[in-house]
């Protein structure tokens, strides 16, 4: 990670971070923030749940990964539009509409009483979930180039206490029947629509309509051909390294409930603590570590150091040789996640052009959606068909063949922001 070091994450240090509370570009993403943790929050409380509601319906590995999947697919379809709709309409109107699609399809999931209603869900679900490339271009909007990767890591902060939090929730209000963890993640998402509608501002003043009356159609398909015309251009690169490693987190997230069933006999009622586990961590690194690691490293570095660290988790999953040991493991692929994501996106949002910053981030949502569609099918297949530790392989080799890419950024991406300190 040798480029000249970048300082995009701005002030790290404890005291860097209290001044940081008191700076009003950081006090209007506090809303945004608890919006993310809340949404997060009841996403969380039912993924790790999905494989066994799934498997009361006689699901088969390779079904469950299809209905993890489907998700994923209606993401892939809305989020580059989604982006669009953010920039012509504003942020908040998108994020809304995401919110409210997410209360639907938890009540659909509370009250399923076939695997089709399971599908149903997701796809509704993700129909709304276009809506994180939205988040992260309001932070585009909101925050300098300089201290955008701080402001994206604690955005991601929150999601990561969502995910720790959430699955305790969920397997504790499972004790009180099967529907009630669908039940209680509508409640609070309807409880985080009427909050956002309250007190979210908008961050970005939608587009006049030009002379005459003619909308400027969404440029979001050549978008997205252009990166696979074109993918050694900057923005192009980056996302394919935030593609690649949503591919590894996702296939392992899709086969880890079904990994510790099958090697140490995890159920439903206890399954949840272990994604509280990787929550904390992923949680801690983004609120704690990333600032710190930005600013020594750049946001080149910890994105390079992001990339291994997943490589190598994944690599020695299937290795890990009683349930005790896992706490051990368990923590390079939260590292990894914490410092690829939010580095590729911080040097993604400088390097793209403003003025369609929330089509490009739809349209890296939309590759790491394709990413999301991939994963689990492949995982649940080589979980099937070639035994427990095959899905981790893979995903470890795909995600050290693209990530080569992260050492090979030009020059002008690697170069700090302008306006660090």
């Amino acid at each position: 990670m040798p480029p000249s070091p970048d300082h995009a994450a701005g002030t790290a240090a404890p005291a860097g971070r209290s001044r940081a509370l008191q700076d009003p570009e950081f006090r209007k993403l506090t809303v945004l923030i608890t919006t993310a943790f809340i949404d997060m929050l009841g996403f969380a409380m039912l993924f790790p749940l999905l494989p066994f509601y799934a498997l009361r319906f006689h699901a088969t590995p390779e079904m469950i990964g299809v209905i993890t999947a489907s998700f994923s697919v209606a993401q892939l379809a809305s989020a580059p539009l989604w982006g669009w709709v953010s920039d012509r309409y504003g942020r908040r109107p998108a994020l809304l509409v995401g919110l409210l699609s997410s209360a639907a399809a938890y009540l659909v999931f509370g009250l399923a009483t076939s695997i089709w209603l399971l599908f149903a869900s997701r796809l509704i679900q993700g129909a709304g979930g276009g809506t994180t490339g939205v988040a992260q271009a309001y932070v585009g909007d909101s925050i300098t180039p300089s201290r955008r990767a701080q402001a994206l890591g604690w955005l991601s902060a929150a999601t990561s206490l969502g995910v720790a939090i959430g699955p305790a929730i969920g397997s504790w209000s499972f004790h009180i029947g099967p529907a009630a963890p669908g039940l209680v993640a509508a409640v609070l998402c309807l409880v985080n629509v009427y909050f956002t509608w309250r007190w979210l501002p908008e961050s970005r003043v939608p587009s006049a309509t030009p002379p005459g009356g003619v909308r400027k159609k969404p440029e979001v398909w050549r978008s997205l051909s252009d990166v696979v015309a074109h993918p050694f251009r900057p923005v192009s690169r980056l996302v394919w390294i935030y593609g690649a490693g949503m591919l590894g987190f996702s296939a392992m997230t899709s086969v880890f409930a079904l990994f510790l069933s099958a090697r140490f006999g995890v159920t439903e009622k206890n399954i949840g603590y272990f994604f509280v586990y990787t929550g904390a961590l992923s949680f801690l690194m983004r609120a704690i570590v990333l600032g710190p690691a930005v600013r020594r490293l750049g946001e080149v570095g910890a994105m390079r150091l992001g990339t291994i660290a997943l490589v190598v988790g994944l690599a020695i999953y299937p290795w890990v040789p009683t349930i005790w040991m896992m706490p051990l493991v368990m923590p390079l692929i939260p590292i990894g996640t914490a410092l690829l994501f939010p580095s590729t996106t911080a040097l993604m949002s400088r390097a793209a052009d403003q003025a369609v910053l929330g089509t490009t981030m739809g349209v890296a949502q939309t590759f790491a959606g394709l990413a999301r569609v991939a994963a689990p099918l492949i995982s649940t297949s080589a979980f099937q068909r070639f035994g427990p530790g095959a899905p981790f392989y893979v995903a470890a080799t795909i995600v050290a063949v693209v990530g080569v890419a992260a050492f090979k950024l030009p020059a002008a991406v690697a170069r700090p922001a302008e306006g660090s300190p």
